[in-house]
């Protein structure tokens, strides 16, 4: 299933040139897949479970085009990233962005992050595939910078897994 989906929505959209590289993260999370939309979806508020992120802003209507102005906590190389939402489909659950601006080195960098139902010990669960493609920067290689990604969207991911499990136990707890 993971395959079949990485090829419907990943593989074609994440070529990368000379100098990118690209990596895609899978991650299985105990939690309904309408939970997990429910964060992922809201590009204005990625500090809901992206744990690197302090605030962030929007300027208009949330739609294809809006952009975010996100501050980064300390402790990463950078401050702010200017990122626009590329792709927000709700039926097929796909949010796509890039980066257009900030004070980090991650040029061209390219997501897509889609979720999927499926069942995880005989209960509602979602599978979620998040690819990428990103400019390697002077100084680094491929496989510093795809280690330097991978490690950020698995601390993401892991997060995102921990505040979508909690919110399916309350809703479980209040039904």
């Amino acid at each position: 299933m993971e395959a079949q989906h990485m090829r419907r929505h990943h593989s074609h959209r994440h070529q990368p040139s000379e100098r990118q590289c690209s990596s895609t993260i899978v991650k299985h999370i105990k939690a309904p897949v309408d939970i997990v939309w429910s964060l992922v979806r809201r590009f204005d508020q990625p500090q809901k479970y992206k744990p690197f992120v302090s605030r962030c802003t929007v300027q208009g209507d949330l739609r294809i085009g809006s952009v975010r102005e996100v501050n980064v906590k300390s402790g990463l190389p950078a401050t702010t990233s200017t990122e626009r939402l590329e792709l927000l489909d709700d039926q097929k659950h796909i949010l796509g962005v890039k980066f257009v601006g900030g004070d980090h080195r991650l040029k061209n960098y390219s997501s897509i992050i889609t979720v999927h139902p499926e069942i995880i010990d005989g209960r509602p669960g979602t599978l979620v595939v998040e690819s990428f493609v990103v400019d390697v920067p002077n100084g680094n290689t491929e496989e510093e910078t795809c280690y330097f990604v991978n490690a950020l969207i698995n601390c993401n991911l892991k997060s995102l897994a921990d505040v979508s499990e909690r919110m399916a136990m309350h809703v479980a707890v209040v039904v």
